[in-house]
């Protein structure tokens, strides 16, 4: 099956501040839904679509009202993932050899590496094994684009205030464990906050965020199951007042799972996450007086 590009959007959109701008930058890496031309699959795009968090950018939209920076990719992660290293890819899934050393990790295991070769289930996305030139071409085409704009974005924040915070917005389904391999009844929170186990963020930042969010009803777990990947891996130096943190929100609370479509939680949890933007904006504002 061939997957055909709804519109001709570039791969990475930026949402400049509306207002005098604050040392915070968000990304949406996984919502982009525009798939594009010549995509060939073996997997229903209905169940290509599960890797989708769809409405992530919508649902913190107010981020430029309040001073930040939005950086949106329009491309799905089924098709290139921007939140994983470029190390982390499955030689086996190339029809060739691939020139550089490679060092695929636990996602390529699962199947959802730099390039996802199954979806949860185990359901395989190719039939046919990938030309290194079509991998490569996702990478120059896709995935530098967006780091590109993302980095940009955290450096001239950070130049302007010596001084960052990074939040890297994401959807998880309702079986977020299973999709994990992990074997467990807990039930998965309302929202996972993820820091790499304290490693990219001050405990302070979360438990602002933790705290707004336990306020207004929601369950919050952190680094469980979620810790966070490739982008806060990267952008989150705590020692030198770079904070960045990986938000996770589950999906069942604003969307159709089936149908992807908005449900009746979406205005609500849309104006909760507003909210909580300008909680920040005050916490961050305060911070770099």
């Amino acid at each position: 099956m061939t997957l055909s590009a709804q519109n001709n959007l570039p791969p990475v959109i930026r949402h400049e501040p509306k207002v005098p701008a604050i040392a915070l930058v968000c990304d949406s890496p996984h919502s982009g839904i525009t798939y594009p031309d010549g995509f060939q699959c073996a997997a229903p795009q209905n169940l290509m679509r599960m890797g989708e968090d769809n409405h992530i950018h919508t649902l913190w939209k107010a981020a430029p009202d309040v001073g930040a920076t939005l950086i949106e990719a329009t491309f799905p992660r089924v098709f290139i993932d921007p939140n994983r290293s470029l190390k982390d890819l499955d030689p086996d899934m190339m029809d060739g050899q691939w020139p550089e050393p490679l060092s695929p990790g636990e996602k390529t295991r699962l199947g959802k590496g730099l390039i996802w070769a199954r979806l949860t289930g185990g359901v395989p996305i190719y039939d046919r094994k990938l030309p290194v030139a079509e991998v490569q071409d996702r990478i120059e085409t896709y995935y530098k684009p967006y780091h590109a704009a993302l980095s940009d974005a955290i450096d001239q924040h950070y130049k302007q205030f010596n001084a960052l915070w990074h939040l890297n917005l994401h959807s998880m389904p309702h079986n977020a464990y299973e999709g994990m391999g992990i074997k467990t009844d807990k039930q998965i929170a309302d929202f996972v906050l993820g820091d790499r186990d304290g490693t990219t963020c001050s405990p302070e930042f979360v438990d602002v965020i933790a705290t707004f969010l336990r306020s207004k009803g929601y369950s919050v777990a952190c680094n469980d199951p979620y810790k966070g990947v490739e982008l806060i891996a990267q952008i989150g130096q705590p020692e030198r007042n770079r904070h960045s943190l990986q938000i996770e929100i589950l999906r069942p609370l604003y969307m159709n799972e089936d149908t992807r479509e908005p449900n009746e939680g979406f205005t609500e949890l849309q104006n909760n996450l507003t909210t909580l933007l300008n909680v920040i904006r005050d916490y961050i504002v305060d911070q770099t007086k």
